[in-house]
């Protein structure tokens, strides 16, 4: 399988943690993408019950969301610390996972040795983003400090507090958090310094485990529990539709980068995306290269890209990023799963017309973190053929034979009629209200669905164990969980077939 194999430009800095990553580690790579030489392998049943409290991940405030008003040549230089923090969390977690057996032995452990030194770490990084907005003229909030503190988030809850305060629902994904004892009974049961094989599902990461997988049967119709990503369309207002065909990545361009999240940083999501549309996405795409750029769309004025996290297959395969930052270095292991379907379709407003969008208007729409971020940006939305009708936000799906598994994003269509993007990447867009309508000062434009079909073979679950799991890619952090899938779109339509996308939906005629 293919890459983009454009020239990467990746940060000495991220070069210099990888590499000491590596050294701490024998030169063997990150520890959870070599758990087990077989991802069949299921590990020894005769195991010690740990600590249920024990630390499975690592909590830090989203500094991100939090600046609102970065001027706007500071945003890159801004934006590049924000990637830096990532990446220091990143390196957190990777030593959290390979410490058990000190952690085992010392209650102080985590927070003397991993959380003290990451937050001693962000409170730089703070500083130097202060300093860049002042810099440019704008006023850094006071209270950034406050965010520089991590926590360890144990099993049996990720902290507790739902929505905006790192956790799902008060108790940690049902109550129970992964199955009451953080990968089951003990955080990957001590993981591979904490002696003994770690269980791990057999899969050799940190998750998905079998809480996080449902019988599409059981879940409620019509029981979809997020605030974000209705439909903005209906029987009333702008009813037409406009279909684009962009392929399913027949070009096989992959790569670890966000172009809208973290310009100019290579990795810079720590996961891997499918692109379809424009065929020169990177993190150091510029405008005009996106212009210039080929795409996979048939309507060749459509140069948009639209790109979102793959699904792998944990089924032992060796992908071409096995060892690769973003890839398996990262604990993103598996067979990548191209959709067979790929329906990007833009639809009209209940309650009147749709406007233009501008070119070059940036949308992500989901959290990439919503796992410990809570779920007030979360947009997920899982199902299985033959089942739409049942949508499930936070649990991937176990569909019936014949039945493949969907995911749906439908992205914010209310726009401020200003800006193509905005500081923390979200304020120059807004969700529909229940009625359709956009929030005051905000204005109705085409609203992107994006639909994907996957054939899956469906896993197994035997003993609490979940064998041959699918999942989608993940900062390392938040466990593969379904409730982090996200979805992203740069409008790169030319002037002409933008008014034609307009023009569909406002008449009521359905275009391709």
């Amino acid at each position: 399988m293919g890459r983009n194999t454009r020239k990467r430009r990746t940060p000495l800095a991220t070069k210099a943690i990888a590499a000491s990553a590596a050294l701490a580690l024998g030169g063997g790579g990150l520890i959870w993408a070599n758990f087990y030489a077989s991802a069949h392998e299921k590990a020894p049943d005769n195991r010690t019950k740990r600590n249920v409290s024990q630390v499975v991940t690592i909590y830090c405030p989203d500094v991100g969301q939090q600046l609102r008003n970065v001027p706007d040549r500071a945003r890159g230089e801004v934006d590049g610390e924000l990637a830096s923090m990532d990446q220091q969390i990143t390196d957190a977690y990777q030593r959290l996972v390979t410490t058990r057996r000190a952690q085992a032995g010392d209650a102080n452990f985590v927070q003397n040795s991993i959380l003290g030194p990451l937050k001693d770490r962000r409170k730089v990084l703070l500083d130097r983003i202060k300093l860049q907005i002042n810099r440019a003229g704008g006023k850094a909030p006071g209270d950034l400090d406050r965010l520089a503190g991590c926590t360890g988030r144990p099993a049996g809850g990720q902290n507790g507090g739902g929505q905006n305060d790192g956790g799902q629902n008060g108790g940690g994904q049902n109550d129970g958090g992964q199955n009451g004892g953080g990968q089951n009974d003990g955080g990957q049961n001590g993981g591979q310094d904490g002696g003994g094989q770690p269980d791990d599902n057999g899969n050799g990461v940190a998750g998905p485990v079998a809480d996080d997988f449902i019988k599409i049967e059981d879940v409620q119709p019509n029981s979809r529990n997020l605030p974000n990503g209705l439909p903005a369309n209906g029987d009333s207002g702008s009813t037409g539709t406009f279909t684009t065909d962009c392929g399913t990545n027949e070009n096989n361009l992959f790569n670890s980068d966000n172009l809208i999240a973290a310009p100019g940083v290579g990795n810079g999501a720590h996961h891997v995306h499918d692109y379809v549309g424009n065929q020169d996405n990177d993190a150091f795409s510029s405008d005009e290269d996106l212009a210039n750029a080929d795409t996979s769309c048939q309507n060749q004025g459509d140069k948009s890209t639209y790109y979102w996290p793959v699904l792998r297959l944990q089924d032992g395969t060796e992908e071409f990023d096995a060892n690769d930052e973003g890839g398996g270095a990262e604990g993103n292991i598996g067979r990548i799963l191209k959709p067979a379907q790929a329906q990007l379709k833009f639809v009209g407003n209940k309650q009147g017309d749709v406007v233009a969008m501008p070119k070059f208007l940036r949308i992500i729409t989901g959290d990439a973190k919503s796992f410990v971020n809570g779920t007030a940006n979360a947009n997920t939305s899982w199902s299985c053929t033959g089942f739409e009708d049942r949508q499930s936000t936070d649990k991937y799906p176990l569909c019936p034979e014949g039945s493949q598994v969907v995911r749906t994003s439908n992205f914010q269509s209310c726009w401020d009629g200003q800006n193509i993007d905005s500081a923390n990447h979200r304020d120059h867009m807004a969700f529909v209200q229940a009625d359709g309508s956009c929030p005051n000062g905000f204005q109705a434009i085409p609203q992107l669905q994006v639909k994907l079909v996957y054939d899956i073979p469906t896993p197994t679950i035997e003993n609490g164990q979940v064998r041959n799991p699918y999942a989608v890619d993940s900062f390392p952090e938040q466990l593969h969980k379904p409730i982090t899938d996200h979805n992203d779109f740069i409008n790169v339509m030319d002037e002409q077939l933008m008014n034609e996308v307009v023009e569909c939906i406002n008449t009521g005629r359905d275009c391709t």
